[in-house]
């Protein structure tokens, strides 16, 4: 091992996912294809916020407000922005 301080496990990801994975049973019949696609859809805009930092409950509470005066279809537009540095 040339670099020891790097970390060689999952648990950052196995912590993030522990959630669904508890509730996978309650989850596993969504009624039809397209109930599991749209929780899949989700737990994917939970994540994201997760991700940029943002309180998910707050962004979800934010998007569905303005959807009640704006009905639309979700663009890339309504997701929270990363802070994804350049690679060069």
């Amino acid at each position: 091992m040339d670099r020891p301080e790097l970390q060689l496990d999952t648990n950052l990801v196995e912590n993030d996912i522990r959630p669904f994975v508890i509730g996978r049973k309650n989850w596993l019949f969504s009624g039809c294809p397209e109930g599991a696609t749209a929780s899949a859809g989700f737990y994917s805009l939970v994540q994201i916020a997760k991700l940029a930092g943002v309180d998910p409950y707050a962004y979800l509470r934010d998007l569905f407000t303005s959807w009640e005066s704006e009905p639309r279809s979700l663009s890339y537009q309504d997701l929270p922005q990363l802070a994804i540095p350049a690679l060069d």
